[in-house]
């Protein structure tokens, strides 16, 4: 059982490397992800993992348990309306704004295991008709290297593969593998660049984006935390930019800065666009 201090320390450590705040409910969960990173170091427990910690904190240990804490929740074409919202609304709005350069730049933060930037990748592919001409710039991020890693290589077994995706996208998108697990093809995954990225540190180097996806993520955030991210991701976004989140989030604006689009729940756009 985890005490009350070992508790104080793991969540002030996951807060302070990745931003996600624990409410006092999540004892169990702690220990249900960090037992087999202290047995796979050959401690008992999680009493000792935080001994260690305390004593012994190498960055290797503090990465992986952090990494352990990270949920990585994905499927292709979760909760599908924003995705169908995303053809039909904001492709056409940046087709329109960004009919010179035909560039487009879209940015899947906390990727996980690569489902959300894939599917952004297929539904491209599906309006390629729309599109011709055009070229399209996918970055995705998530803080754990080991997901990512996972992500580049596009492989996915069954469950994953069929999990939201039609069945005739399956075929038409990946190759089967002989161990029953599906393959993205290179046109798809050669869309994507994966990248490590903390959503607490700074963006600049990314670059900015005409659309951004962060779907999913800020619920695991405080209202302080998720304030400084809408912010850094506002300079992300140039006038034309979309910022797109979960439909059930909640978007912590203190400056201001977005309106929301009145037909794509979730979605919004700067003010000073305007």
């Amino acid at each position: 059982m985890i005490s009350d201090d070992e508790f104080r320390l793991l969540s002030e450590l996951l807060k302070k490397r990745s931003g996600i705040a624990l409410t006092e409910d999540k004892h169990y969960l702690l220990e249900s992800r960090l037992l087999p990173v202290a047995r796979s170091r050959q401690l008992n427990d999680i009493s000792h993992l935080c001994q260690t910690i305390r004593t012994k904190p190498t960055e290797e240990l503090l990465v992986e348990i952090t990494e352990a804490m990270t949920t990585n929740e994905s499927s292709f074409f979760r909760d599908i309306k924003p995705y169908e919202q995303l053809r039909s609304i904001v492709f056409p709005m940046m087709i329109n704004s960004l009919a010179t350069s035909k560039r487009m730049r879209i940015w899947s933060a906390a990727c996980s295991t690569g489902q959300e930037p894939y599917t952004i990748g297929i539904c491209i592919r599906e309006d390629a008709a729309k599109m011709a001409g055009w070229n399209f710039e996918i970055i995705a991020t998530d803080l754990a290297k080991k997901v990512v890693d996972k992500a580049k290589l596009g492989i996915y077994s069954q469950f994953e593969a069929q999990r939201g995706l039609p069945i005739q996208m399956l075929i038409k998108y990946f190759n089967s593998l002989p161990d029953t697990s599906w393959q993205l093809k290179d046109d798809i995954r050669n869309m994507v660049q994966f990248k490590t990225n903390n959503l607490m540190d700074d963006y600049k180097a990314l670059g900015t984006f005409d659309i951004i996806f962060c779907r999913n993520v800020l619920i695991y955030f405080d209202d302080a935390t998720k304030a400084k991210i809408t912010e850094k991701m506002a300079k992300a976004l140039p006038p034309h930019g979309v910022l797109i989140l979960g439909a059930t989030e909640s978007l912590v604006d203190p400056t201001n800065l977005f309106v929301s689009l009145p037909e794509f729940r979730g979605a919004y756009k700067l003010k000073s666009a305007q």
